[in-house]
């Protein structure tokens, strides 16, 4: 076998795993007032039958004054058991085990939802929810005990062959060990013995809820990258403490605070694989207990590396499992080159839970819809013809080929890909190129026939006698009024495709508040030039901190002397070029003298062919910037959604 590691049986406690892959703990939003959903049995039993190790829910509320996110599942409800044993029955016709996460999320919430006070150590306000907690006393302590041994045997009753404690990146127990939120002088405060007193108490009140035939793990942050937080190797000595108290089958690891370093917990492609694995590492030295390693994994060899090193005993790989459940079976069966590798964009992962939407993916347009079956083909064999090779076309064409139907894709570059092929080009983000990759190779798997560098007119789509035609051609760029006449004022796809080499002072004007200003301005900055991002916005790059690129972009935006000008508007320019600005927050007007202006503004749809095909003797759809320019996940879920309406 390839992976002589990560296919080996492995024993948790009470619990044997057919292999060393978990899917651990996440949050999606697909709970529904409170309770389990069928979405949630079917999200996981996806993920169980790509043949996955063993999977760790989402957490579960153990107290009513917990209530830090809407769409949370309130495991003190005797009503969820109900819910659990439709996931643990759909888990488990899959012959994997499953864990619950436990959680009290303490300081790091707000009364929002619960109108109850936020409950924590002491009453230190977290700087993301902005709210003073209550500091508890010795019966909140004794309540959120017995909260946690409630749910636990919630989770016993509804099936669940193991709980795990989360005491980690978002954890009432977490700010408990935490110095920089831990302010008490009691037996709660002080030495990490008094820190750690809530554990212990909790663990102990837990393994007496499951007995000895349900698994028990605990999961902790190896470093906050906090000032005055947790550090390693605090965190070890935790780690030999939950060890010692024997009631402990497993240790779960992680990384920073879920407000204050998110970035670094659900870290972007910017940062490396495996950047976490030290922690697993040093835990696996001090204590004999299994070891889970995590850190943006996205593939077999990297989870396989991270076990024949000794990081870790068991590897969790979440998103990769988003992107692709069937990541396993594909491992075991010999064809790990056909995983659809995650990019680590956080769009639509992360993204979208941080506004309060359901847990979806770039690149799976199932993911988050595993409950709804898709509906019969109303005819197979069909001839279908598409048009475009960037994202929308190829999910069209994979997508139609999978339902039974022959389909030719026409792209008229040298190579398929389209703005996610140029997207990649840049610093920091050249995982994106993934998306396009795996979504080709997906085509030719299924027998799709990808013709690049033919140019589809009217003539020659009418040739082919096509019964469906899906048209995927995209956009193009359309320069502001302000800038015409003006050769040194260009678009951003200028920039990347080649046509305008700017230098010298370069004004990057960013309407649209994502990674194409800040990518090019890196790109140019690296080149040599003076650079400077201005936005009408309040905050450069605004949309990069719903995927926690923010950070990271900030730090490298000030390396590279890349200048940051927010609530600007570009009133005209005139030759030289001088720019006029409005500032928005006084009404002053300036005028400014730069080399170059590169303009990232929205674009217009390529949709000559729709007008002239769309009256034709044959079916046609658009999908993607073709029907209205968007972000590639929208291009995905129409090519996806036309594919499967065929």
């Amino acid at each position: 076998m390839a992976f002589r590691f990560l296919f080996s049986p492995f024993r948790v406690g009470p619990v044997t795993l057919a292999n060393r892959v978990v899917f651990s703990a996440h949050l999606t939003n697909y709970a529904e007032d409170g309770r389990p959903s069928e979405q949630h049995a079917a999200y996981y039993a996806a993920r169980a039958a790509g043949g996955v190790g063993l999977i760790i829910t989402e957490e579960h509320s153990t107290h009513p004054s917990d209530w830090p996110y809407e769409k949370l599942i309130h495991g003190f409800n005797p009503d969820v058991v109900e819910g659990y044993r439709r996931i643990t029955d759909a888990v488990h016709a899959h012959r994997v085990p499953i864990f619950a996460q436990l959680n009290h999320n303490g300081g790091q919430a707000s009364s929002l939802y619960s109108r109850l006070p936020v409950l924590a150590p002491s009453a230190v306000p977290d700087p993301l929810f902005r709210e003073v907690p209550k500091a508890v006393d010795d019966k909140d302590i004794a309540d959120i005990i017995a909260g946690y041994a409630l749910v636990a045997r919630h989770c016993a009753e509804g099936g669940f062959d193991g709980v795990e404690l989360q005491c980690s990146h978002s954890s009432i127990v977490r700010g408990f060990l935490s110095l920089a939120t831990n302010k008490r002088t009691d037996r709660y405060g002080g030495s990490l013995a008094n820190r750690a007193r809530i554990l212990l108490n909790i663990v102990a009140a837990v393994r007496d809820a499951i007995g000895p035939g349900l698994a028990l793990g605990v999961r902790l942050c190896g470093d906050e990258l906090i000032e005055g937080g947790i550090k390693l190797d605090e965190a070890v000595e935790v780690a030999r403490l939950v060890e010692a108290t024997g009631h402990v089958d497993y240790i779960n690891t992680s990384i920073g605070v879920a407000t204050s370093t998110l970035f670094m917990i659900e870290a972007s492609m910017a940062v490396p694989p495996g950047y976490a694995l030290f922690i697993a590492n040093a835990m696996r030295q001090a204590v004999k207990l299994p070891v889970i390693g995590v850190g943006r994994i996205k593939d077999p060899v990297q989870a396989e590396r991270a076990l024949a090193e000794g990081h870790c005993d068991l590897v969790g790989v979440v998103r990769g499992q988003i992107a692709d459940p069937e990541f396993m079976a594909k491992a075991r069966s010999g064809h790990a080159s056909d995983i659809r590798t995650c990019l680590s964009c956080n769009q639509e992962c992360v993204g979208r839970m941080g506004l309060n939407h359901t847990l979806g993916c770039i690149e799976n347009p199932r993911a988050g819809n595993e409950s709804v079956p898709l509906p019969t083909p109303r005819l197979r064999g069909r001839r279908v013809l598409v048009i475009g090779g960037g994202p929308g076309g190829l999910q069209a064409a994979s997508t139609a080929a999978q339902r039974g139907h022959q389909v030719t894709l026409l792209e008229r570059s040298s190579t398929t890909g389209g703005q996610a092929a140029l997207a990649a080009t840049v610093p920091s983000r050249a995982e994106f190129l993934d998306l396009p990759r795996n979504l080709l190779a997906e085509c030719k798997r299924h027998g799709v026939d990808v013709r690049t560098g033919f140019e589809a007119t009217v003539d020659s789509v009418t040739a082919a006698h096509p019964e469906v035609v899906v048209l995927a051609t995209g956009a193009r760029p359309k320069l502001p009024w302000w800038a015409e006449g003006q050769a040194q004022i260009v678009d951003v796809r200028d920039v990347l495709e080649g046509r305008a080499a700017p230098t010298g002072e370069v004004l990057i004007v960013d309407e649209l508040g994502f990674h194409q200003a800040t990518s090019v301005a890196e790109l140019l900055a690296d080149r040599g030039c003076r650079v400077r991002i201005s936005t009408p916005g309040m905050v450069v790059g605004q949309d990069l901190g719903v995927t926690l690129d923010m950070e990271m972009f900030l730090l490298r935006a000030n390396h590279k002397g890349i200048a940051l000008t927010t609530d600007e508007v570009i009133m005209g320019a005139a030759e030289g070029i001088e720019v006029q600005i409005l500032r928005h927050t006084t009404g002053a007007m300036s005028t400014e003298r730069f080399d170059w202006v590169v303009c990232v503004v929205h674009q217009e749809p390529e949709d000559g062919l729709w007008k002239a095909l769309k009256d034709g003797p044959f079916e046609v759809h658009r999908v993607g910037d073709c029907l209205t320019p968007r972000r590639a996940h929208a291009a995905v879920i129409e090519g996806h959604r036309v594919g499967v309406s065929l």
